[in-house]
């Protein structure tokens, strides 16, 4: 779609100050979807130089600017391998073209806060950390689940942007589940769940998104029972957060919410027993 609103457009010149009508411009998959009346320039950050994806000893860095087609194409080195899958599941959650995901960022996909989207989902779930920069160079980091306020909504300032989001390598290894439900195979995401043992303490953390305004993270020291969960869950996510659009009604999100949690709990409780069982097998006789 064409912005006529727009008067300029171009490289980000750091100095320039920060105008009304200013918008940061990564894949613009969004702002090129649907008319945007309110903005005058584009600041495009696509020439900022950033490395998609970095290995760094403390997790992963990605780039706000990094597409969804180069992170689904990196594969993840050594222990972290574990979480392959879940890349891969997350970024197929877009349903979308190749051109979208040629074009389309991660940190679009955060920034948007939309209650469906797949980068939220999987960054919030490992326990990701947002570096946020404003204009005069002050940087602050944020937790995913803490940038993103609101359907729609998030706890960016004015003119600041994301720098990068990263993975810490402790969440990297722990095992996951992922579910998904939707109205109709190729509709959007109703309910996304995703939960994630720790390899460590053996504590479970469960993310709920799409279901819910935003993302909400629940911790358990030891995996719970049945009943403990869905007592958590109605705890953490109150009546009126439910999301509500014409991809699902509340009553039914929650349903689907309380099911898919208990799918991945017996999940990764058999997995772990599995596990358990493999070492066991395993240890000399003595």
């Amino acid at each position: 779609m064409d912005l006529h609103t727009i008067t300029e457009s171009g490289p980000v010149h750091w100095a320039e100050p920060w105008r009304p009508g200013d918008a940061w411009l990564g894949g613009g998959t969004y702002l090129f979807s649907e008319p945007q009346p309110h903005l005058r320039r584009l600041r495009d950050l696509s020439g900022a130089g950033w490395p998609p994806l970095t290995v760094r000893p403390e997790g992963l860095e990605i780039a706000a600017t990094c597409t969804v087609a180069q992170l689904s194409r990196f594969v993840l080195p050594g222990a972290w391998a574990v979480n392959q899958q879940l890349v891969t599941q997350c970024c197929r959650s877009f349903l979308a073209s190749f051109k979208i995901w040629n074009m389309a960022t991660v940190g679009g996909n955060l920034c948007n806060a939309l209650p469906a989207g797949p980068m939220i989902s999987l960054t919030a779930a490992l326990d990701g950390v947002c570096l946020l920069r404003a204009l005069d160079g002050g940087e602050r980091r944020l937790p995913v689940a803490e940038l993103v306020t609101g359907a729609g909504q998030n706890a960016l300032g004015e003119g600041e942007l994301l720098r990068s989001v990263t993975l810490p390598d402790a969440a990297l290894r722990g095992r996951t589940a992922f579910r998904r439900a939707s109205l109709h195979r190729h509709g959007r995401s109703a309910a996304l769940l995703i939960g994630r043992l720790d390899p460590v303490d053996g504590s479970l953390t469960l993310t709920v998104t799409a279901s819910t305004v935003r993302p909400v993270l629940l911790w358990f020291p030891l995996p719970p029972g049945a009943g403990e969960l869905r007592r958590a869950l109605g705890s953490a996510v109150p009546d009126g957060s439910w999301f509500d659009d014409i991809h699902g009604l509340p009553d039914w999100r929650r349903h689907m919410t309380l099911r898919l949690a208990e799918e991945i709990r017996r999940e990764l409780q058999d997995r772990e027993a599995r596990d358990r069982d493999d070492q066991e097998r395993s240890a000399p006789c003595g």
